[in-house]
């Protein structure tokens, strides 16, 4: 297939969403014939060095943006500006005879940006899509997240009036979402398809190895958290969860820090937690695959969590799971490999926290028959091969329906 990929980000050695649409654009070209069309930051290095066989076109952010670092990362304000001019380059090239089979637009993942492939008669796809989560009843008071991460209340807003992005949605061949909560989202919307998928996945499944806690009678299970320590994340609950199972050999281990790491070591202290909770900080990929190996179960109690790489990271270590019922772990993980908690408010998450986790410290043959699960669930919907097999098919269905209308969108 001809396909032309839409990305506000592709960085080879980038994080997060740059990370996740280069490795779409990577694979994604190594089956078909791919142009590419790029938004890149000044701190990033142009994308077409690394992907050989792609035709890249590539448009560099206004200068000045550099300064607000987090907000141009999380607001994107240069969007519209990306927009026009990826939109006119799409009128040009179909006017001089060009013809592209499918567009797919997998970045920016959030729900709040019109696509350049809008009304230019290329049947397109949109995702995987994700965001908007609000915070759950009961913890609004607690966050500490900057004032711009709040402008996402205004995403259903837009959903429910804003034409053009209504229209890119509703002209899409098809919308892929993170995860079924995306669809409930989108309900405003009149759409032609919708299916879900998580948007990140992994290279290949890790080699398993044996935990301490089944082969060394005194050894503690070792909890584990992998991420930023923000107040979403949940690291808070899961500290005070810990002291609801004093009575247990347990340890959580934490890895990664952020803004609320200092308050999350205060609930420490002052629950009398010291050794029991040990917070490691920011650590090396090399580090973090060894907390992973040593670890018996996966504590990721993050209530706003739109997808979760860390999630498939852990499933593909055989990690009993333990996750917020929302968003993207939730429907990550189901029961054959964890258990998904609800929060409904911070003293009635952590005792539910710390329910889950006794019986994974009390029952050895439940932490293996989970793990086992947990290894199957990376399997079947956690690797990139699956990922790209399903997203092909997506793509030639959206292909087979043939050129859109052409619409101003």
């Amino acid at each position: 297939m001809r396909i032309i990929i839409v990305t506000a980000g592709c960085d080879r050695h980038g994080f997060s969403e740059t990370l996740v649409g280069y490795r779409w654009v990577s694979r994604l070209s190594e089956r078909h014939e791919v142009t590419l069309l790029n938004y890149r930051r000044r701190a990033e290095s142009p994308v077409a060095p690394h992907l050989p066989g792609t035709r890249v076109v590539e448009w560099v952010e206004p200068p000045g943006l550099e300064r607000v670092e987090r907000f141009n990362t999380m607001a994107r304000p240069s969007y519209p500006w990306f927009l026009v001019r990826a939109r006119a380059w799409i009128d040009r090239a179909v006017a001089r005879g060009e013809r592209f089979d499918v567009g797919l637009q997998p970045v920016p993942v959030a729900l709040r940006y019109p696509s350049p492939l809008t009304g230019t008669g290329v049947p397109y796809v949109l995702g995987p899509l994700g965001g908007s989560l609000d915070d759950p009843p009961g913890f609004g008071s607690e966050d500490t997240s900057p004032w711009f991460v709040g402008l996402r209340r205004l995403d259903d807003l837009r959903l429910r009036h804003d034409p053009v992005l209504r229209r890119s949605f509703s002209q899409a061949a098809c919308v892929i979402g993170i995860a079924d909560y995306v669809g409930d989202l989108l309900g405003p919307v009149p759409l032609r398809r919708y299916e879900s998928m998580p948007d990140t996945a992994l290279d290949a499944l890790p080699v398993p190895e044996p935990r301490p806690a089944d082969h060394e009678a005194d050894a503690p299970v070792r909890l584990l958290f992998v991420g930023r320590v923000v107040r979403t994340k949940g690291v808070r609950d899961a500290v005070r969860a810990m002291a609801h199972l004093r009575d247990l050999p347990v340890v959580l281990d934490v890895v990664g820090d952020g803004h609320d790491r200092e308050h999350c070591e205060e609930v420490a202290r002052e629950l009398g937690l010291e050794g029991r909770v040990v917070f490691h900080g920011m650590q090396s990929r090399t580090e973090v695959d060894r907390f992973y190996r040593r670890a018996d179960v996966f504590v990721f109690p993050s209530y706003r969590e739109a997808g979760g790489t860390v999630t498939f990271e852990a499933l593909g270590h055989g990690l009993p799971m333990i996750v917020a019922d929302r968003g993207g772990p939730a429907f990550a993980v189901d029961d054959t490999c964890g258990v998904r908690v609800t929060p409904t408010s911070p003293e009635d998450y952590a005792q539910q926290i710390a329910a889950a986790v006794r019986p994974m410290v009390e029952d050895p043959a439940l932490r293996r028959r989970l793990s086992i699960g947990a290894r199957a669930r990376a399997e079947a919907i956690g690797t990139w091969d699956r990922r790209i097999e399903r997203m092909e098919s997506i793509l030639t269905d959206a292909a087979a329906e043939g050129p859109a209308a052409r619409r101003r969108g």
